[in-house]
């Protein structure tokens, strides 16, 4: 049989020179660039929760890409290496298997989930941080299938809660001040929703149950701008119609906002029991999601 001198496998400074590029390359990245692709189709951030979502996420592009350089680097090297050569007449040599290969692929997928735990739950802490005295309180209601919102403990109105409600038809609104926190409080009256503003890089579901639940966050807009929110959990038959419009908008428009709907006599906290059978276009009465 024709002796074959083996060839050196790929080498090693070469793979991490690849990789070390990559990550380079997508730390150049920024969630604020007006570039799609360099926000990594995110939406352009705006809020200050983005910073730690942005964080995970660019981790969680960079470990994907370095999984996919060694794995595709190892399915060319396998049939190269180990091709057939000119002369050669016998089969390659058959193993059961691979101890110290068999304990990578077991040990390897175990320190990536853990890792992406890890980061998880540090973002996660982050980005449910309530250490700070929010400026504003909104009571969110979620109800099949529109969203109400009451404004409380506002100095516009001498601490009179308004709100701003609609429906699928006529979409509801969202007022809040760019620069300034605001905690949520969410609310539902009849089965799970979830309020989520992706420009936020933040949702949360919208629990029911006998008042409003422990689900609540703060949160500071950092953009001002004209955004939609929407419903991200599956409530029923008009769930993606299910829209509000965000306004992050100046302090003074904030609280003109408000002056205006204490004139036009929207005054209260609505829970949406009245209203959440009510479907724009089909009736009185939409029914049961």
């Amino acid at each position: 049989m024709v002796q074959v001198s083996e060839r050196r496998p790929v080498g090693r400074k070469k793979l991490a020179a690849v990789i070390a590029a990559a990550a380079l390359l997508l730390s150049g990245c920024s969630p604020v660039d007006e570039s799609e692709l360099k926000r990594l189709a995110l939406p352009i951030a705006g809020s200050d929760r983005s910073e730690p979502m942005w964080h995970l996420w660019l981790g969680t592009w960079i470990a994907v890409l370095v999984v996919f350089v060694l794995v595709f680097a190892l399915i060319l090297y396998a049939p190269i290496r180990y091709r057939r050569r000119a002369g050669q007449t016998a089969a390659p040599s058959q193993i059961r298997y691979n101890l110290p290969i068999e304990a990578l692929y077991t040990i390897a997928p175990l320190v990536v989930v853990a890792a992406f735990f890890f980061h998880t739950v540090q973002a996660q802490n982050s980005m449910l941080d309530d250490s700070e005295t929010p400026d504003h309180t909104i009571e969110v209601v979620g109800s099949k299938w529109q969203w109400t919102f009451n404004y409380l403990d506002s100095e516009a109105t001498g601490g009179e809660p308004v709100y701003d409600q609609g429906d699928t038809e006529n979409l509801p609104d969202l007022y809040l001040p760019v620069d300034e926190t605001v905690e949520f409080q969410l609310f539902s009256p009849d089965v799970i929703h979830s309020f989520w503003i992706p420009e936020f890089y933040f949702k949360m579901d919208v629990i029911p149950g006998e008042g409003p639940q422990d689900n609540r966050f703060q949160m500071t807009p950092t953009r001002e701008g004209t955004f939609t929110g929407r419903c991200a959990e599956l409530c029923g038959v008009y769930h993606t119609r299910m829209l509000f419009n965000v306004h992050v908008v100046s302090r003074a428009e904030y609280d003109a906002h408000l002056e205006e709907l204490q004139q036009e006599g929207q005054i209260g906290r609505p829970q949406g029991a009245s209203d959440a059978t009510t479907v724009t276009g089909l009736g009185d009465h939409g029914g049961e999601g």
